[in-house]
């Protein structure tokens, strides 16, 4: 149990820092993004996979179509959405919508099974407790926006859609990638890391050669906005991707399937908040100010809304009724 927390911990750090990448490269479309860090993840797994190659053997075909599933939507149609959102609304919003996933993925991971569930009447406490909390953000955000003369209110709710499209994405990933993991526990984490990013790699180089035809047309590089392929700041662009392609792709979805074999799927939904916290950190830092109040009080409220929701325990039979016994996840 400590090491499966003590993993995804870690996982949080580093998927942190894709919320930074957007920020930090505003020019660039979030399809370039998207495409442009699973790329480098793709390209980093191939040498760990030769070393790695007795055990990628073993991986059936089923295995790798799940690999590529999990890649499209978890990896690159996930990180498109967010991109996307952090640029039309900002680095925090984005970042509080992604820290619901942490109630999201328990709830959903609970309802799936008919004997497990988890009763609303608990779990709409600390579900108000994140609303409250993204509210408040909102706020911040928004004022801010509207003092610089920035808030473009339907580009804002694009935004805003944008990360609940990618909360859809991450809700079903990790249950998906958790089942895997747990109906293969002879199998590595590390192996099944790599096997999703080598079989990322091919939808990121068909994303990339797709953006560099678009890029032929005068419509659509005015519509992408930078130069194929590596846009106005070559060097900065290739050592980011490769960064939160090592990072981020590899070590965090490392870190990831080894806490997915230790931990039930409905504690680990709880623990994503480590990336919504370590991406809410290195936000404030790049703004070089310490948020304020009311922004404090929103990141308490989301942390306080998701630890009481991991002391609601599931309950056999879905009913919360006086004769329903609680169950501890094993």
């Amino acid at each position: 149990m400590s090491i499966g927390i003590l993993c995804a911990l870690v996982a949080g750090l580093m998927w942190g820092l894709v919320f930074v990448t957007p920020l930090l490269l505003p020019d660039y479309p979030a399809a370039l993004l998207s495409c442009g860090r699973y790329l480098a993840f793709g390209l980093i797994a191939l040498p760990i996979a030769w070393f790695d190659r007795a055990r990628l053997r073993e991986l059936e075909r089923s295995d790798w179509i799940e690999a590529l599933r999990l890649s499209a939507i978890g990896n690159l149609l996930y990180y498109l959405c967010l991109a996307a959102a952090i640029q039309r609304a900002g680095g925090a919003l984005p970042t509080m919508i992604i820290g619901t996933l942490p109630v999201v993925i328990a709830v959903c991971s609970n309802l799936r099974d008919p004997h497990e569930r988890l009763p609303w009447r608990e779990l709409l406490p600390p579900l108000g407790l994140i609303a409250a909390g993204i509210a408040c953000v909102n706020q911040v955000e928004l004022e801010r926006l509207r003092a610089e003369g920035g808030l473009d209110a339907g580009r804002y709710l694009v935004g805003a859609l944008l990360a609940l499209a990618a909360v859809a994405c991450w809700t079903w990933y990790p249950i998906r990638n958790a089942d895997w993991m747990r109906a293969h526990p002879d199998r590595h984490p590390r192996s099944w890391a790599t096997a999703q990013g080598l079989m990322t790699l091919p939808l990121a180089v068909l994303g990339y050669g797709v953006l560099g035809l678009v890029s032929l047309t005068p419509a659509g590089a005015a519509g992408l906005g930078v130069a194929m392929p590596f846009g106005p700041e070559p060097l900065r662009f290739v050592l980011m991707m490769l960064a939160v392609g090592l990072l981020a792709s590899w070590v965090g979805t490392l870190c990831w399937n080894a806490a997915s074999q230790r931990l039930p799927t409905a504690l680990l939904g709880q623990l994503i908040v480590f990336e919504t916290l370590a991406a809410l950190g290195y936000a404030m830092v790049m703004r070089g100010r310490w948020p304020g109040t009311t922004t404090l009080a929103g990141i308490v409220l989301l942390v306080a809304g998701v630890l009481l929701a991991l002391r609601v325990k599931p309950r056999r039979g879905g009913a919360a009724g006086a004769d329903a016994q609680p169950v501890t996840p094993a």
